[in-house]
């Protein structure tokens, strides 16, 4: 057999066990975590216990899927503040490795319109996760970025917009700095490589592997103003691509 022909098989097995054993077990994590996030919220208005379950439903799909994270860089963060963590981003997966791999209280800044998926979309309006028209953001988005820093929460964004196809770092939109800018919240840029071989944008298949998420310096922004957004997020995506360059 060639490794043409090995390579075909492990592929088509990763399908049927995506298809067959993954997408079902993580749908009934979902809905598991799910529940138990949505009957904390009766006790506990925080969002801290659906994030515990949150961080539970992650560990538990990498878990199953086989998918193994690295870290480095935790030492750079004050576990006392609150951060705006700007990612690049390869793969769906990138969520759940975050979530396992930071030890803060996180909220996503999301698009509004994941608020409408079942179990999914109720924890994100509960636990207070951060949805966002894109059309309109408004001043209320700094009011509740605000809050959340009140509360000691840290914020995840995704300033490419979508997801990587080979994994290069795209160009990052200014509209998450400019929030981080408004707010004064320090931004911390993240590196993900690994993430798009385990679940490609597109397809359905997953495959194990290993995964390694660089944490960089905090950058403070209290001295930027709303003209330096754009050459905040330009720098912040330099420090990001530049750590995931030697992985092409």
């Amino acid at each position: 057999m060639t490794n043409a022909e090995r390579e075909e098989g492990t592929h088509d097995l990763d399908w049927w066990k995506s298809v067959f054993v993954l997408i079902p077990a993580i749908s009934i994590y979902t809905i598991l975590c799910g529940s138990v996030s949505l009957a904390s919220t009766l006790f506990d208005r925080s969002g801290d216990v659906a994030h515990r379950c949150a961080r539970a439903w992650a560990w538990l799909i990498l878990k199953t899927s086989g998918v193994r994270v690295s870290v480095s860089g935790l030492e750079r963060l004050d576990r006392s503040r609150s951060y705006v963590f700007a990612s690049n981003h390869q793969s769906i997966y990138d969520i759940p490795i975050i979530f396992v791999a930071l030890p803060f209280q996180l909220r996503i800044v999301a698009k509004q319109s994941l608020g409408r998926i079942p179990f999914m979309g109720w924890h994100l309006h509960l636990a207070g996760h951060l949805l966002v028209d894109r059309t309109r953001p408004g001043a209320g988005v700094v009011k509740k970025m605000a809050h959340l820093v009140g509360e000691h929460h840290s914020l995840i964004v995704f300033p490419e917009g979508t997801r990587s196809i080979d994994g290069r770092v795209q160009r990052f939109k200014g509209g998450s700095f400019a929030l981080a800018v408004d707010a004064g919240i320090p931004v911390v840029p993240i590196t993900i490589v690994g993430s798009c071989r385990v679940m490609t944008k597109g397809q359905v298949t997953v495959r194990p592997g290993a995964v390694a998420l660089t944490i960089h310096d905090p950058i403070d922004t209290a001295d930027v103003g709303r003209e330096g957004v754009r050459d905040l997020a330009d720098r912040v995506r330099q420090i990001v691509a530049a750590a995931a360059s030697p992985a092409f």
